[in-house]
Parts: C-alpha cells; sequence; structure tokens
C-alpha cells in the first residue's frame, strides 16, 4: 500500500469522480469471490470504484479498509457508499501521480 500525498488524493478523487462503479457489494458484504475479483482487476486498470449497496450492514469505511488490506492497494476516498481504491500498475501503467 502506498501513502499519497494530499496533492496526489485530490488528482486521484477527480479522476475517479467521472468513473462508473465496477463493482457492487451487498448483502452478503464482502465475500472472497468479491475481493478476487478487485484484485484481478488491478492487473488491467489502476483506479477502481465501488459501490456498496443500501442493503449492505457494513460501514464502507470498514469495508474499504479490508479490501485495501487484501489487495494491496490504497484507500483514495470513501464518500457515501463509493470506495475508490488505487494500485500502480507495473505493466498497464497509465496515471502519473503529481509530486
Amino acid at each position: 500500500m502506498k501513502k499519497l500525498t494530499s496533492k496526489q488524493r485530490a488528482y486521484l478523487m477527480k479522476l475517479g469522480s467521472g468513473l462508473e462503479p465496477i463493482f457492487q457489494i451487498g448483502k452478503a458484504s464482502l465475500t472472497p469471490e468479491v475481493t478476487a475479483a478487485i484484485a484481478e482487476s488491478f492487473h488491467t486498470r489502476e483506479l477502481v470504484k465501488i459501490s456498496v449497496l443500501k442493503n449492505c450492514m457494513d460501514d464502507p469505511k470498514e469495508i474499504a479498509e479490508m479490501v485495501a488490506g487484501r489487495t494491496k492497494s490504497t484507500v483514495v476516498h470513501v464518500i457515501g457508499k463509493k470506495i475508490i481504491l488505487y494500485k500502480e500498475s507495473k505493466d498497464h501503467k497509465r496515471i502519473e501521480l503529481p509530486l
């Protein structure tokens, strides 16, 4: 997990705000299958947006920390029921972070 500066976090939040969530976490909460799918998605993208559905009783901030820990990614932002995660890609690097 990478420590982001406030400037980098703001830049990634701006990029993530235009993304559609590609994963939804619902009543079953964070299953191993969902975690594996999120980890897999980091092979082709560096920024992932996740939506926590209303029927999920877990706190989105806790879910974000769990996913980040299991996928070795960084929580960029949690706002309401939306989570944005970042993981720098070795093979498909597209995002140049500001210094």
